[in-house]
């Protein structure tokens, strides 16, 4: 453990882009639960600056945080002008839904590619050598063969927001290539949900959610008149599309053990790429269910159409992110429901 915390100590600011976001802000808290020195970069375009005080809540440290858009390369140079002693980077920051990447798509190929590129240069002119990439499991698109592994062929995205996911990872893989004092991981997750066990920091969509978890919460206290559950008639058991649900808190863990793996040159190569799952598929009829069995309240729902940019089924294999890095998902769906019905209450 004292060797540990020396290490720690060597290592000592980290960059979390994003990270007043949904998986940003838990990832904050780890990373200072495990010793780190956090610096927040967000424009608040789809979070509230009210997050930090949940993360000080949690770890009793306020994390330095700097308004910033950093898709926009004058002030993302400004702002690693600003902090000259980052030692490695988590990137979140990106648009995310898919339906709204089918309905916009300039706006997610400027956003998510743009910002990467920007920190890809501020990383070579500062040296910052680590980095870990908020990828997808979309970068898979409906692969042919279940569960899928890290050798799983990508396919051709079924989204803007996937396709983003894959040319980004290509850009940092290139990149690290070119340049071998740079690496790079890419964690790519399956279907986080919950929140914190403190419920001090969850989901927190600005407008309508779009992802299932949130409006299925908001359902329940009443926000929502009803669950849309899109599609019954997918070739999976009960017609509903299959995912691996995540907990965040296991995600955010992940995160602190690439970071670590990069930080201590652990990694075998300068670009590295994880699978981060559960390893289970479960349905969107079945997270009905778990939430009614673990909280006591009933979700209205009703069946409608299939959603444009939706997969039919994809869930994780992950015995490879648990033998390299050490890391595996720990908290049950019960469980990790409970929390974001126990969140939602705080709202």
């Amino acid at each position: 453990m004292k060797q540990r915390n020396q290490e720690i100590e060597m290592k000592k600011r980290v960059l979390v882009s994003g990270g007043t976001g949904y998986i940003g802000s838990h990832t904050a808290v780890e990373l200072q639960n495990n010793g780190f020195d956090v610096v927040i970069a967000d424009n608040l375009s789809n979070s509230k600056i009210e997050v930090l005080d949940g993360i000080e809540g949690i770890t009793g440290i306020r994390p330095l945080f700097d308004k910033v858009d950093l898709s926009r390369k004058n002030e993302c140079d400004e702002f690693f002008k600003r902090y000259d002693d980052i030692e490695a980077i988590i990137h979140f920051a990106a648009s995310k839904a898919v339906g709204e990447s089918v309905e916009n798509p300039l706006l997610y190929y400027r956003n998510n590619i743009n910002s990467l590129i920007n920190i890809l240069e501020a990383m070579k002119e500062h040296n910052i050598p680590n980095l870990v990439f908020s990828s997808s499991c979309t970068v898979y698109g409906q692969p042919n063969k279940l569960p899928v592994t890290e050798s799983t062929p990508r396919k051709e995205a079924e989204s803007p927001y996937g396709n983003t996911k894959s040319i980004c990872e290509d850009i940092i893989r290139d990149v690290v290539k070119a340049h071998p004092e740079l690496k790079g991981i890419a964690l790519r997750y399956f279907n986080p949900i919950g929140a914190h066990p403190s419920s001090k920091i969850g989901e927190l969509p600005l407008g309508v959610p779009n992802n299932l978890i949130p409006f299925l919460t908001q359902t329940v206290a009443g926000i929502r008149s009803e669950l849309s559950v899109f599609g019954n008639d997918y070739n999976t058991p009960d017609g509903s599309c299959i995912r691996d649900y995540i907990n965040v808190v296991d995600l955010a863990n992940a995160h602190v053990v690439a970071i670590e793996r990069l930080l201590q040159d652990r990694n075998k190569n300068n670009y590295e790429y994880f699978n981060v799952g559960t390893g289970s598929g479960v349905s969107v009829l079945e997270i009905i269910e778990s939430f009614e069995r673990s909280t006591g309240e009933k979700v209205p729902h009703k069946i409608v159409g299939r959603r444009a940019g939706d997969i039919e089924q994809i869930y994780a294999d992950t015995s490879f992110s648990n033998q390299e890095l050490g890391w595996k998902a720990e908290k049950s769906l019960d469980e990790t429901l409970l929390s974001a019905w126990n969140w939602q209450k705080t709202l």
